[in-house]
């Protein structure tokens, strides 16, 4: 059977997974195994790429007009606020 040795193994790591063995009634060795175990017979969903990703979860924009009428309407549809102006050098 094979071996494994784990060096530099951070204490607070190393403390939690003699705890959790503990608690599962189980050696160190064996919690390992079986966190190994688990971890690879799971089911990963790989991320394509971020930005497909994103695009995927935000949808697309659909609009018939041509581009100059879109961003007339929002150059329009933009206020002008007097939120941030200073009152005696303070925001209010």
């Amino acid at each position: 059977m094979a071996m494994l040795q784990v060096r530099d193994m951070d204490d607070r790591l190393y403390d939690r997974l003699k705890f959790v063995a503990k608690l599962d009634n189980r050696s160190i060795s064996q919690q390992v195994v079986t966190i190994l175990q688990d971890y690879f017979t799971s089911v990963h969903s790989k991320t394509k790429n971020a930005t497909e990703e994103f695009l995927r979860l935000a949808g697309t924009w659909e609009d018939s007009r041509p581009t100059e009428e879109i961003i007339d309407d929002i150059y329009s549809s933009r206020v002008n606020s007097t939120r941030f102006e200073a009152l005696d050098g303070i925001f209010d």
